[in-house]
């Protein structure tokens, strides 16, 4: 059985309370998706019905086209049972509630107080759930082995597998979307500059192999 490793979500931001949510992380699947948009109709990609012969041709063929966000699909299990077992007082008596609470914290709306301190929106007592014009979504870092990819939670999906006798949650399947947020920072940059690099690797060891078959 293979050993689990750690993953991470952080939210990347001044935040009371500040969140950060370990997990077991070893998967059978990761789900990762990026589409294309083709916009039909009247564009200068369409004229000469998406005809082209020279490779400087291809830009006007690819206009209308636009590139979606890479979004990610994973399963985390947060199980407490490991700790009940040893004793732990937190485990024995909350499950994985806090687990949860930290995962509901981090898709809630936050408003940003002195400081830029960002708070649950909610312990302002207001009416409304919804985010308003002064209340932002978190951005989360989702650590996942060498990758560190700034995302925002899109839906988070739990399901409660086992309580204790109070009926509190200690095994729990979470199911999490995450879209990347892809522009000008620190951490998509990086995992672009190592997209490149790879990709660049496997291209000359797939030019080597074809050299090679040819001679």
């Amino acid at each position: 059985m293979l050993n689990p490793v750690k993953g991470f979500l952080l939210e990347y931001a001044l935040s009371v309370p500040p969140l950060v949510l370990a997990f077991d992380f070893n998967p059978q699947q990761i789900t990762r998706n990026r589409s294309v948009t083709i916009t039909l109709g009247s564009t200068p990609a369409t004229r000469g019905g998406f005809d082209f012969f020279l490779p400087t041709e291809t830009p006007r063929v690819s206009q209308g086209v636009s590139l979606e966000p890479e979004s990610f699909d994973v399963e985390i299990l947060l199980d407490a049972t490991d700790r009940m077992n040893d004793g732990d007082a937190i485990a024995c008596s909350l499950g994985v509630e806090p687990e949860l609470a930290t995962l509901r914290s981090m898709v809630e709306p936050k408003t940003q107080g002195p400081g830029g301190v960002q708070m649950l929106a909610s312990l302002g007592m207001g009416g409304s759930r919804a985010f308003q014009r002064n209340e932002s979504a978190s951005v989360m870092l989702f650590v996942w082995g060498t990758h560190v990819l700034p995302v925002f939670l899109k839906t988070v999906d739990v399901t409660e597998s086992a309580h204790l006798p109070s009926l509190v949650p200690y095994r729990a399947t979470v199911k999490l979307t995450m879209q990347v947020i892809e522009g000008n920072n620190p951490f998509y940059l990086m995992e672009k500059v190592r997209q490149t690099a790879f990709a660049a690797l496997h291209t000359g060891q797939a030019a080597a192999a074809a050299i090679g078959g040819l001679l």
